[in-house]
């Protein structure tokens, strides 16, 4: 059975349903801000390991790419939940931004259906 996708909202409400359950809550955004720039660094560690010059050591547990992009999706969910701040609706306005502003800034393909 395929697994469907899930929304930007519904992966908001999944992760406060997890939070809400403990005392402690979310950690406060300096604290998560932290968190996020680890993952970060251990997603661009095994994207280099993959695609760049160093590889990876033999005492190195063996991680994925789309693992390390799943921990990074978690935290910013959890940090945007925090402050209260929808990802759809925020990433809808940086979209449509960027869509405006760049639309002319690269060649684009022949046959581009638009």
């Amino acid at each position: 059975m395929e697994k469907q996708s899930v929304t930007l909202k519904e992966s908001q409400e999944r992760v406060d349903r997890f939070i809400s359950q403990f005392e402690e809550g979310y950690f406060s955004p300096l604290s998560m801000m932290a968190r996020f720039t680890e993952e970060m660094g251990e997603l661009a560690r095994e994207i280099n390991h993959y695609y760049g010059e160093k590889p990876k050591k033999s005492t190195e547990k063996e991680k994925s790419i789309e693992d390390e992009l799943g921990d990074v999706y978690f935290v910013l969910v959890t940090l945007a939940n925090s402050l209260g701040i929808q990802l759809d609706e925020a990433f809808d306005r940086s979209m449509s931004k960027i869509e405006q502003r760049d639309q002319n800034r690269w060649t684009k393909k022949e046959n581009q259906h638009e």
